[in-house]
């Protein structure tokens, strides 16, 4: 009997040790998750504790100075501290803006231009710093970019910008550059939804029976941004917005905009009355074929 339990002992420890890797690997992404997420925890109250910490130590500052602004203000009069810079520091909390305002000199020079006097003063010390550090950024950035060539310029920005816009850009039938590979539609019903679509959104620009209005006409050989079906449904899907052809995506279905297309097409040389004159390309009549 105990050598039957040892036997059975034997053997789940055996199948526990190897389960254990596949159990690792099942429980380490889990582990990985978590330990992530402890990290970005941690990382916030640090930085939330060190916030506090600078708060309290500035209201501290603030209320330690203003107890003993007398003091301060008896030493910051004694003529070896005020005129140092440490003294014009000490000035600042005692409400003497001397270094970053400067002497007021007010002292006139012996030139005048037209009765307007210049007076003798210093640039503020707040400009001449900020000039400084303007001086200083741009050696910082002629050593970085056009010394060291160690970041990319405007030019080279965009165009890296540009490459990876155009990966995200989608290649399905919603990506404006590319083309549709759709067929007319001849099925009388699309036809009909396709003619009462267009006139409650087209007509009122190119008119009843697409002759033209505001916006060509839509019967004749000639187009502006092509005849054949696929170019027909881009331009009604995406518009012409420099020429004041609204975009029917979102408001149209692609198969409504696809019947639309189709009317149009099923309209070529039915010459309507008052027709608009000409425009754009001449193309040779797009020949509808039957759907799929």
């Amino acid at each position: 009997m105990n050598s039957f339990r040892k036997v059975i002992g034997g053997v789940g420890a055996v199948g526990l040790l190897a389960a254990y890797p596949a159990l690792a690997q099942h429980t380490a992404p889990a582990a990985e998750s978590a330990g992530s997420d402890t990290q970005v925890m941690l990382f916030w109250f640090l930085l939330s504790t060190l916030v506090l910490v600078l708060l309290v130590f500035l209201l501290l500052f603030t209320a330690l100075v203003i107890k003993l602004r007398p003091q301060l203000r008896r030493i910051y009069e004694l003529p070896t501290v005020r005129p140092t810079w440490s003294g014009q520091v000490l000035g600042l909390l005692v409400g003497d803006p001397t270094l970053v305002r400067g002497e007021v000199k007010d002292e006139l020079m012996d030139h005048d231009y037209d009765g307007i006097h210049e007076f003798d003063n210093d640039l503020p010390p707040w400009w001449k710093y900020g000039f400084y550090v303007t001086i200083l950024f741009a050696g910082a950035y002629l050593s970085y970019y056009h010394i060291a060539q160690a970041g990319q310029l405007q030019g080279a920005e965009y165009e890296t910008e540009m490459r990876q816009a155009a990966l995200l850009v989608s290649v399905d039938a919603d990506d404006p550059n590319k083309l549709t590979t759709y067929q007319a539609l001849l099925a009388p019903p699309d036809i009909s939804s396709g003619k009462a679509l267009f006139a409650t959104n087209c007509a009122p620009c190119h008119g009843q029976n697409a002759e033209g209005k505001v916006g060509p006409n839509l019967t004749d050989e000639y187009w502006l941004h092509g005849g054949e079906v696929n170019h027909v449904y881009k331009t009604i899907k995406f518009g012409i917005p420099s020429k004041g052809m609204v975009a029917w995506k979102g408001k149209l279905s692609g198969k409504q905009i696809l019947q639309v297309s189709s009317y149009i097409l099923s309209l070529q040389n039915s010459k309507p009355a008052n027709a608009k004159e000409p425009q754009g390309e001449k193309e040779a009549p797009s020949q509808p074929v039957a759907s799929r």
